[in-house]
């Protein structure tokens, strides 16, 4: 495969980027530096289009099931909270479940969602907590997004996200993950390491989905 430099890395700003693949019409890169993997910018959806797409999602916050699909970051991430602890919950989606589960445990959050609870004024505020779950996979402009809610955290606060980490390389091409159309950023153990790296955070990785950020106090 000939490595040509297309794009810098939407996400760590790197030059050291490749194109990965053309799959069903659609151009990924890599970034080498971080490992993130992302669906060329002249490719996304249009905003309405997209909108369309979150409409269809079944995200009941009464669903049992969606709630023990949550659970995969709700558990490991309450256990760090104090009582009373104030969260954010970023990219909550027309049906906001994680909101519900952490106020079921004494805690209060705020909600923001670009099509959804398009409220600006959310990140004047600083929580001990954020969440973001199956939201970074959508994101067009992640290093923006992610520094803003590290910016948002209190000294000693915990950022956790939430979404499928990439197998492999090889992988990538035939990976169901891949296929969502709203899927356009796609992340590995090492992505968010980097990450971690430049805020001087410590990170914990739970199974192939969750990453915990904690601010040294």
């Amino acid at each position: 495969m000939k490595l040509t430099n297309l794009l810098d890395c939407i996400l760590c700003s790197s030059t050291n980027t490749y194109r990965l693949c053309l799959v069903d019409g659609y151009r990924y890169m890599h970034c080498r530096y971080c490992d993130v993997i992302f669906l060329d910018p002249r490719q996304r959806l249009d905003p309405a289009v997209e909108k369309s797409r979150y409409l269809t999602h079944e995200n009941d916050p009464k669903d049992l099931a969606y709630q023990n699909f949550l659970r995969q970051l709700v558990a490991p991430l309450e256990k760090k909270l104090q009582p009373n602890s104030y969260g954010l919950d970023f990219g909550s989606g027309p049906g906001p479940a994680l909101h519900v589960m952490f106020e079921e445990k004494g805690h209060r959050m705020s909600l923001y969602d670009p099509f959804f609870a398009d409220n600006p004024s959310v990140f004047d505020s600083q929580y001990d907590f954020i969440t973001s779950t199956e939201t970074a996979e959508h994101l067009y402009h992640p290093r923006e997004e992610f520094d803003r809610l590290w910016s948002c955290l209190k000294p000693g606060g915990f950022l956790g996200i939430m979404t499928l980490f990439v197998p492999s390389i090889d992988e990538f091409p035939d990976w169901y993950y891949r296929r969502e159309d709203t899927h356009v950023t796609f992340y590995s153990p090492k992505t968010f390491q980097v990450l971690a790296d430049r805020w001087g955070a410590e990170l914990e990785l739970i199974g192939d989905r969750v990453a915990i950020f904690h601010k040294r106090p």
